[in-house]
């Protein structure tokens, strides 16, 4: 038989299937490479304690307007309908559920996607092609460890404070424009906002913003870490890190909302 006999190309749709499955095998060892390095000494408190101050310091000011903007127009927009029925009273505790179950941690990871996921992924993309990940591995130093490792930790652990934060400020924003419309006091307010409020409501918020946090510390890192095309290679690790996390987001408030109506 002939050597020489070219085989057949495969089809366009089996090359991206194949590609789909090689890169979500890819993404599970690198997420397990990441929880290996995570409880392997020496740990790189420092730098995990530098990249919170990068995405949680750094972000806060926009979060805080933003959180504040979300709570006061989601409350002008719901007065309306609840005058209609005469039900201007239930507004603190619509906004609150609204905010704490859903708003916060979804507009906190959103921000953090487009903010913090498209500058991990530009960094570490520009260490790649520029071959400073190969340097450190030439002097011996962890570059997976100290580069990917501590982001991710950094934005599991920040994102979390941060939905807090948004969550305060979203309720602070709905009170104003209450207060100012209906006269409510500070007290009044928060006491019928945390009415309908249980505890089930925080362990999902907390879960969704740890589940979020985590998954925009991958994505960025992933994409940031395996860069490749030189500097046009930059800039497609920034835009596919805030695409993709931003979808997973989205899909994992699906089923996180539906098991925790399951349970409720």
């Amino acid at each position: 038989m002939d050597s020489n006999i070219e085989q057949p190309e495969k089809p366009l749709i089996s090359k991206g299937i194949d590609g789909f499955f090689k890169d979500i095998f890819n993404i599970v060892l690198f997420i397990g490479r990441i929880f290996k390095e995570a409880f392997k000494r020496p740990v790189e408190i420092r730098e995990v304690i530098r990249q919170c101050y990068q995405v949680g310091y750094k972000s806060l000011a926009l979060i805080t307007m933003t959180g504040f903007i979300t709570g006061l127009v989601f409350t002008k927009q719901s007065r309306p309908s609840l005058s209609e029925f005469g039900a201007t009273s239930w507004l603190p505790s619509l906004i609150a559920i609204a905010v704490i179950r859903a708003l916060a941690p979804l507009v906190t990871a959103l921000i953090c996607a487009g903010k913090v996921g498209s500058s991990i992924g530009a960094e570490l993309a520009s260490m790649r092609v520029t071959e400073q990940i190969d340097a450190m591995e030439v002097s011996a130093i962890n570059p997976f460890k100290f580069l990917v490792t501590t982001r991710v930790m950094a934005t599991t652990i920040s994102i979390p404070i941060l939905v807090g934060y948004t969550g305060l400020v979203g309720l602070l924003g709905s009170f104003l424009d209450i207060h100012l419309n209906e006269q409510t006091s500070f007290t009044s307010f928060f006491q019928e906002a945390f009415k309908n409020i249980y505890f089930l409501d925080f362990i999902t918020t907390g879960v969704k913003a740890v589940v979020f946090g985590f998954t925009i510390g991958v994505v960025s890192c992933y994409q940031g870490y395996h860069a490749t095309q030189g500097t046009q290679g930059v800039g497609k690790a920034a835009n596919i890190s805030v695409v993709i996390s931003m979808f997973l987001i989205f899909i994992e408030e699906i089923f996180i909302v539906q098991i925790a109506n399951s349970i409720r």
